[in-house]
């Protein structure tokens, strides 16, 4: 059976119950999610919106990531979804739920999920501020040679090493 059900990187809104429902197996007794949402403040700064740009691999290290993940616990499905493209406060970012026999795994693969995703998967914000300032998010360590590498037109994310 296949265990990474969806890992997409999509422009339109996102669905919690897609995520939901593309991990719902009747050998699962738990689906832990999370939901990121696009909040009103960042470091002390009023947030306007967000902007989420995606490198054009990074469909590719996000299905990596899932892949770790689903090789490294008892899963019964993942699903992840990142958002790109403008949002607003209140808008849907990322969206993870993972599915297993057990409550506590079901909670350890979706925590797992999102930090791999976040550390991993090359998506940047642009943050707007109510002051006018604009602030880059998560390309801080870009060029770091231990976190992406580039080879033959792939992207592989060394998923042993962190940010």
């Amino acid at each position: 059976m296949v265990k990474i059900r969806l890992a997409e990187i999509r422009e339109a809104p996102l669905s919690v119950d897609e995520c939901i429902g593309v991990v719902s197996d009747p050998s699962a007794g738990g689906i832990a999610l999370f939901v990121g949402v696009v909040r009103d403040h960042d470091d002390g700064h009023g947030v306007l919106s967000l902007e989420y740009q995606a490198h054009p691999l990074a469909g590719s290290a996000m299905v990596e990531v899932a892949e770790r993940v689903a090789t490294s616990l008892p899963v019964t499905g993942l699903a992840v979804l990142h958002r790109i493209g403008q949002l607003e406060v209140g808008d849907l970012a990322v969206v993870v739920a993972a599915s297993c026999p057990h409550r506590a795994e079901a909670f350890e693969a979706a925590r797992m999920l999102i930090d791999e995703v976040k550390a991993k998967v090359p998506i940047w914000k642009r943050q707007v501020f109510t002051d006018g300032s604009v602030s880059w998010v998560g390309c801080e360590d870009l060029d770091a040679p231990e976190t992406l590498s580039f080879a033959e037109g792939h992207l592989s994310a060394d998923l042993e090493s962190e940010r």
